[in-house]
């Protein structure tokens, strides 16, 4: 009887084990929202989580919707984390930027650091993550 209970101990903690091990190696997919990058702390907190969970999943899918006041973000001339960025893209996270927001700003594609990539609407890119099961995050504090 005690071996019988002690096997059944053991099954569960290996069940246990197993599901935490499938649960870190799972795909996760997740969209951030940046919108405030007027202040440099923001950008450096948006760089920091992405660097903790490319580090802790480097498997995910990560996006990065910027719009609204986030657009010095991934300004040539106005962005603190140029090289943060770069190193982020080559970990394959994407960087989209609003072209709505970019007309209504008289910002230019050459402005902005060729890393990023451009979606017509920043709001609706998000809302069709959302749809398609990904994580959502609003990136910096």
């Amino acid at each position: 009887m005690k071996n019988l209970t002690l096997s059944f101990i053991l099954v569960i903690i290996m069940i246990s084990i197993g599901t935490l091990a499938q649960k870190k190696a799972q795909n996760h997919k997740i969209v951030f929202q940046f919108t405030n990058a007027t202040d440099t702390l923001q950008q450096k907190a948006i760089v920091n989580q992405l660097k903790n969970l490319t580090t802790y999943w480097p498997n995910a899918k990560y996006e990065v919707v910027i719009h609204s006041m986030g657009l010095p973000f991934v300004m040539t001339a106005k962005s603190k984390q140029l090289e943060s960025i770069k190193a982020l893209r080559a970990k394959g996270v994407r960087f989209l930027v609003c072209e709505n927001t970019m007309k209504s700003q008289k910002v230019t594609k050459d402005q902005l650091i060729s890393e990023v990539e451009y979606v017509p609407v920043g709001i609706a890119e998000i809302v069709e993550k959302q749809e398609q099961g990904w994580s959502y995050i609003k990136g910096g504090f």
